[in-house]
């Protein structure tokens, strides 16, 4: 997602190429190890050349005229593994069991597992073409290979990348942020005041924390998040695995009172509530609140509904809504790719990381994107698999608010929800960083540092980001698209054509460039694919509102 200048290191030998180009890795303008620890600060107070992974694991760095000296890697091989896997995971695993239910099981894990296929293969024609081409940032091969459409190729990919991960952040905090003020002041439903509306307090959020933090000139302090939003990941995994033990499905609550549901003779208090079920056709979706205080029995409760007029109907059809699907077409399965694609976007930072690995050599850090991927594989596999087995059809584009269908006064989930918060609201200063940083270099290159310049960038993509949440109905949106365009490109179509263009050793009809080729235009496919289901989708509904 986030781009950096590299600095001063050559990459030794190369022992694991089987193409028979020349085994001498002569890199320019790659990171000097030495400088861009996992833990270093930055070397000067230029903002604006400040460049950073997308969760802050490196310290930025400037270009430098290129030095014959070999500078090894200084990062062991399980820190790297770690980086990489920081790299990978982020709010894409948020969606996955919206896009399970729309996929079913069998087809959605066939997709996951191809897409992470696919995602090791780009690797390795990355790594293969960094190394012919003589640089590890990406835009430096995309200037190689095809001039500057090809460098502006690469910028604005990594730029939307970003912007796509900055407004998904800010999602989360539109989505979560109302549920925890919501929970602490022990409301057991919106009331409407303007503090429970998702998109003032984005803009509050935004405006009175983000900012602030995205003027500093140093964000050192900020570079362990990446291992905070990892832990908060895996803690929201847990809470997601235990949960569906608690949840029973049906949810076989009344409208309007309270009571107790039994479940596996345990009695849990509740307050029952009514939303629509747009996935049954039975009219009445029950959901349930964890709220103290109410004791009220299930039965009572009942029969207080029957006296007071109001209609108790069960899901007529609650044994086919708690049936795994294993294979679903609709017209939200359009998503499922391009989610996918945006969960496993890593690759402007696996040759950062590459240069950085002690022992170096593609082999290694094929192995280091092996295990990293498999084990987000793993992750993201439990939680798309447990949300769904917990709320089937009912899921929604972001699993963690599906929880307010059930609980509202729930310890572990609040628990969650502040530690995501926490994480997301950090990590998007970082991503902002290089946005304005490659903006600045775009349009005033050569220019002297300017507090006002730093600012107005700053705040001119906070309100573009800010307005994309405010007005783009919902976080599947930001996923797909993004999915379907930037994500694409960077993981299929750059890698393979910068490796079509630079790798000259391999003739054209070798096996290695024609898989080259076959992978560059299932991706033009699939984008060009996914843009257009998704746009037709888009057309429908917002005709549909219309109507409506």
């Amino acid at each position: 997602m986030d781009r950096m200048e590299l600095q001063n290191v050559n990459i030794k030998l190369d022992e694991e190429s089987n193409s028979g180009e020349s085994i001498e890795d002569s890199y320019t303008d790659i990171i000097d190890p030495e400088k861009a620890t996992i833990s270093s600060q930055f070397a000067n107070n230029d903002a604006e050349s400040q460049k950073f992974l997308p969760n802050g694991f490196l310290g930025k760095k400037k270009l430098a005229d290129y030095q014959e000296e070999y500078h090894p890697g200084t990062t062991s091989f399980g820190m790297s593994a770690f980086n990489l896997s920081n790299a990978i995971m982020g709010s894409g695993i948020l969606g996955l069991s919206y896009a399970m239910a729309n996929t079913g099981i069998i087809l959605f894990v066939i997709l996951l597992l191809s897409i992470a296929i696919l995602s090791l293969y780009s690797v390795h024609l990355l790594l293969k073409t960094s190394k012919e081409g003589g640089s590890l940032i990406y835009e430096k091969l995309g200037e190689k290979a095809f001039g500057w459409p090809g460098k502006y190729g690469a910028f604005v990919s990594i730029i939307m990348q970003n912007i796509g991960a900055m407004s998904s952040y800010l999602f989360i905090i539109k989505y979560e942020l109302p549920e925890v003020i919501r929970a602490f002041l022990h409301l057991e439903e919106n009331s409407g005041e303007w503090y429970l509306n998702g998109n003032y307090l984005v803009i509050f959020v935004s405006v009175g924390i983000i900012l602030p933090l995205s003027l500093l000139k140093n964000l050192g302090y900020l570079g362990y998040t990446s291992g905070f939003s990892l832990t908060c990941m895996v803690f929201f995994l847990t809470v997601v695995i235990y949960k569906k033990s608690q949840i029973p499905c049906p949810l076989p609550v009344p409208e309007n009172s309270v009571g107790n549901w039994t479940y596996n003779n345990n009695s849990v208090p509740m307050h029952l509530v009514m939303l629509p079920n747009e996935s049954a056709n039975s009219k009445v979706n029950f959901m349930m609140d964890n709220t103290p205080g109410h004791t009220t029995g299930f039965e009572e409760a009942k029969d207080t509904l029957h006296t007071s007029g109001v209609e108790y109907e069960a899901h007529s059809d609650s044994d086919d809504m708690c049936q795994p699907k294993y294979f679903v077409f609709n017209s939200q399965t359009a998503y499922t790719i391009p989610i996918l694609a945006f969960a496993f976007v890593c690759h402007p930072e696996v040759l950062p990381i590459y240069s950085e690995l002690k022992d170096r050599s593609r082999k290694r850090m094929q192995n280091v994107s092996n295990i990293s991927i498999a084990g987000m594989l793993i992750m993201y596999l439990l939680a798309a698999l447990f949300g769904y087995l917990t709320f089937y059809g009912e899921v929604e584009d972001e699993l963690l608010h599906t929880y307010t269908k059930v609980y509202t006064f729930d310890t572990p989930l609040l628990l969650v929800r502040l530690a995501v918060l926490v994480a997301v609201t950090l990590t998007v200063p970082i991503v902002l960083f290089p946005i304005r940083s490659s903006v600045t270099a775009l349009l005033f290159p050569k220019r002297p540092f300017s507090w006002i310049r730093h600012f107005l960038i700053a705040a001119v993509i906070l309100a573009f980001t800010n307005t994309l949440v405010i007005f783009v109905p919902a976080i599947k949106d930001i996923f797909g698209f993004i999915g379907a365009s930037a994500a694409t490109m960077l993981i299929f179509i750059l890698p393979a054509a910068f490796y079509l263009r630079l790798v000259k050793k391999e003739p054209l009809r070798s096996p290695q460039k024609i898989g080259a080729l076959i992978f560059l235009i299932v991706g033009i496919i699939f984008m060009l694919g996914s843009m257009t289901l998704i746009a037709l989708d888009w057309i429908y509904h917002s005709s549909s509102s219309k109507h409506h």
